[in-house]
């Protein structure tokens, strides 16, 4: 699944558009690594790989909480 950005999307509101929180932050930078550096606040059309969350890491949510779900 991939991603097109807005102008001041950020890494965390990406997640939570995409997975419905921001735990998976860090996924979703893992699999953007040439994204890292220059960029903490998007501008408009960066194409952005999004990995797919598999029911283990759905367990991570639960143990969250409930104002981080």
């Amino acid at each position: 699944m991939t991603y097109t950005t807005i102008s001041g999307d950020m890494w965390d509101s990406i997640s939570y558009k995409v997975y419905g929180t921001d735990a998976y932050t860090d996924k979703l930078m893992a699999n953007n690594p040439e994204y890292l550096e220059d960029n903490y606040v998007f501008s408009a059309g960066i194409v952005l790989y999004c990995p797919n969350i598999d029911g283990s890491d759905a367990a991570i949510l639960s143990m969250l909480p409930p104002w981080r779900r």
